[in-house]
């Protein structure tokens, strides 16, 4: 493998997706979002890149592992049992799979994302 397989997010020109929660999902607001994946392990497990949000907030619930680190924006992270945690930028975390809740994005929220996927 040479240099060239490095993936550089500053160059990357990686299409933006653009979706919604599910409908069901939704608790309030419209938050449209949209995910940069620069990057997918061969088998798939693990992905990297850069996801954003409008305002809104709905459910969540995680099969994954995902590190965070937020560029701007803040978001609140609410777990099932009424507990919550303001997410700015500069903050970086871990969520482990199995955590559910919900996200709500206050403000615009931009961050890079981290996934792997454990095997089931």
């Amino acid at each position: 493998m040479s240099i060239s397989s490095i993936v550089d997010f500053a160059s990357a020109d990686t299409p933006a997706e653009h979706y919604r929660p599910d409908a069901a999902k939704i608790i309030s607001g419209d938050p449209a979002q949209n995910v940069r994946n620069h990057y997918s392990s061969p088998d798939g497990r693990f992905s990297t890149g850069v996801w954003e949000a409008e305002p809104g907030h709905w459910t969540v619930s995680y099969s994954e592992h995902e590190y965070c680190e937020i560029l701007e924006g803040e978001s609140v992270l609410h777990d099932a049992d009424g507990n919550s945690r303001v997410l700015r930028t500069g903050d970086r975390f871990v969520i482990p799979a199995g955590f559910s809740g919900s996200w709500e994005v206050r403000e615009r929220t931009r961050k890079v994302y981290v996934i792997y996927e454990p095997a089931r």
